[in-house]
C-alpha cells in the first residue's frame, strides 16, 4: 500500500477515533465483558497487513479469526464482489442464479467422490447446525459424539456441541450431546508414552463411550479434521480411520468440521485428506471465500441427500447461498488453484513454520510444544517445560500471555491466541519475506521470555 501524506493519516486517525468512540457507545462484542475492552480500531487492510487507527501497519499472524486464507483484499475476489453486485445482489435461495451454482460446483470438485451436494449457510456455526439436524433425521436417532478441546461455533446446538469452557453458561445438559476425550498425547488423558499407544488408548475409550451410550442412540460423531481454536492437535491416520470404523460399525454419521481446517489451511483442500478417510458429512465456511462475505455450508454424502430426495428437508434461510458471498468463493477457490496457494501453504509449513517454531521451542524456556501443518500451528506456553502448567489456566487468560500479546504487537505482529496457546496462523500465501519477518518477530519475544513465580 503506498505511503500515505500526513494530511492523509491525520484523516485517518480522525475517522477511527470516532469509529472507536462509537463502537463503544453502541456496538455489543461477542465472547467478552463489555465495560472491561479496549478493542484496537482497524482501518485499512491489505495482503498479510492491518493497519491500525494510527495508520501503522502490523503483520497479521492470525489471519483475524482463522478465515482470511487468501489474505486481505485480493484484488481478484474484490472485484467478483463488486462485478456480482452490479448484476445481482440478493435473491431468494428459492431461485438458481450462477454464482451460487458455480460456488457449488466448484466445492464438490475438491470433496471425494459420492459428496456431490451443497446446502448453503451463513457460516460455520449453523452449518454445523445444520448438519447436525441432517444426521439425526437421516438416522432418526438422537444423541451427538463430540470430544472435549473442540470448538463448532456459538449457536444453540454448536456451542453444546463445543468442548471447550465456552460452552459451560449454555449447556443445561439437555441437548442430546456427549463429550469423550480425544488423542493429545502432550497433555495425554491416557497416561500414554507415544502415538501408538495415545491412538490405541484414545479408540479404546471412544468405543467404550459408544457401548455405554447405546449406539441405537447415537446419530453422529462431530470431528473437527484438526482441532483449531482448541489447540491444533493433529491426531494419527490410523486414529481418524479407527474413528470412521466405529462409525460404520454401528450406524452413526460422521461429520468432519473444516470450518477453520478447511480450504487450504493445511496444506490441503480439506484437512481430513491427511488421513485417508471419507466423512459422510463436510461442514465448512471461513476459508471458502477467506471471509469477505459470511458465508459456509454442508456437504453431505449421496445416501444423506436420498432422505430429502422425496421428503422435504425441514430447514432454510433466508441467505441460503447469497450471490455476494458465492462469487467471493468462485474468485477465491480459483485463486487459490491458478495461484498455487495450497501447495505453498504444504511447502512453508514443513520448509519454513515448522523448522523455525521447533528452533523457537528449543530456546525459549517457556515453551512447551509447538505442532501444525501447513499454515496452522500452534505454541504450547508453559511456566515449566518438565511440569507442562500452562502459562494461563484453561479457560482464562494471564498477565504473562498478555504481555507475551503486547509485546508482539509492539514489533508489528497480530497473533491469535486461546488461553495459554499462540497459533501460528498467517494467510496461506504469505509472502515468504513476510513470514520470515513475523517468525522472526515471534522468535525475538519468545525467546526473550523469562516469567517467575
Amino acid at each position: 500500500m503506498e505511503k500515505l501524506s500526513d494530511a492523509e493519516l491525520e484523516a485517518i486517525r480522525a475517522e477511527s477515533a470516532r469509529a472507536y468512540d462509537l463502537d463503544r457507545a453502541h456496538v455489543f462484542h461477542s465472547w467478552s465483558a463489555q465495560r472491561t475492552l479496549d478493542p484496537m480500531t482497524v482501518s485499512r487492510t491489505e495482503g498479510s497487513y492491518i493497519y491500525d487507527g494510527e495508520g501503522r501497519p502490523l503483520l497479521d499472524f492470525s489471519s483475524q479469526l482463522v478465515n482470511t486464507n487468501i489474505g486481505h483484499q485480493h484484488p481478484k475476489v474484490v472485484a467478483a464482489i463488486k462485478e456480482q453486485a452490479d448484476l445481482i445482489c440478493t435473491i431468494s435461495p428459492a431461485h438458481v442464479n450462477t454464482a451460487r451454482s458455480e460456488a457449488a460446483r466448484l466445492i464438490t470438485e475438491r470433496t471425494p467422490s459420492g459428496l456431490d451436494h451443497v446446502f448453503f449457510t451463513n457460516g460455520g456455526a449453523d452449518a454445523n447446525e445444520h448438519a447436525i439436524r441432517m444426521a439425526r433425521l437421516h438416522t432418526g436417532k438422537h444423541k451427538v459424539l463430540s470430544r472435549y478441546r473442540s470448538y463448532h461455533g456459538g449457536t444453540q446446538t454448536a456451542i453444546n456441541v463445543t468442548g471447550d469452557p465456552r460452552r459451560w453458561r449454555n449447556d443445561l445438559g439437555d441437548s442430546g450431546v456427549v463429550h469423550f476425550f480425544g488423542p493429545f498425547l502432550y497433555r495425554s488423558e491416557f497416561d500414554s508414552t507415544t502415538e501408538a499407544e495415545e491412538t490405541e488408548r484414545a479408540l479404546r475409550h471412544l468405543r467404550r463411550t459408544i457401548e455405554l451410550e447405546g449406539p441405537s442412540t447415537i446419530a453422529a460423531i462431530v470431528l473437527e479434521s484438526i482441532p483449531g481454536t482448541a489447540g491444533i492437535m493433529i491426531p494419527t491416520p490410523e486414529y481418524m480411520q479407527g474413528v470412521r470404523a466405529l462409525a460404520d460399525e454401528h450406524g452413526i454419521v460422521l461429520i468432519a468440521d473444516e470450518v477453520m481446517a478447511g480450504f487450504g489451511r493445511t496444506g490441503k483442500w480439506f484437512a481430513f485428506e491427511h488421513f485417508d478417510i471419507v466423512p459422510d458429512i463436510i461442514t465448512f465456511a471461513k476459508g471458502v471465500n477467506s471471509g469477505y462475505v459470511p458465508l459456509g455450508g454442508v456437504i453431505m454424502s449421496n445416501d444423506i441427500y436420498d432422505s430429502f430426495a422425496e421428503v422435504a428437508y425441514p430447514g432454510g434461510l433466508t441467505y441460503s447461498g447469497h450471490p455476494l458471498a458465492c462469487a467471493a468463493a468462485v474468485a477465491t477457490i480459483d485463486a487459490m488453484e491458478n495461484e498455487g496457494m495450497v501447495e505453498h501453504a504444504a511447502r512453508i509449513g514443513e520448509e519454513i513454520i515448522g523448522p523455525r517454531l521447533r528452533q523457537i521451542a528449543e530456546s525459549s524456556k517457556h515453551v512447551g510444544e509447538v505442532r501444525g501443518t501447513g499454515a496452522f500451528w500452534a505454541i504450547e506456553l508453559v511456566w515449566d517445560k518438565e511440569t507442562k502448567e500452562p502459562l494461563a489456566p484453561y479457560g482464562a487468560g494471564s498477565p504473562e500471555v498478555a504481555s507475551v500479546l503486547a509485546s508482539l504487537k509492539e514489533y508489528g505482529l497480530v497473533a491469535f491466541t486461546n488461553y495459554h496457546r499462540i497459533h501460528v496462523v498467517p494467510p496461506i500465501n504469505i509472502s515468504e519475506d513476510d513470514l520470515e519477518k513475523g517468525l522472526g518477530i515471534l522468535d525475538k519475544v519468545l525467546t526473550d521470555l523469562d516469567f517467575a513465580r
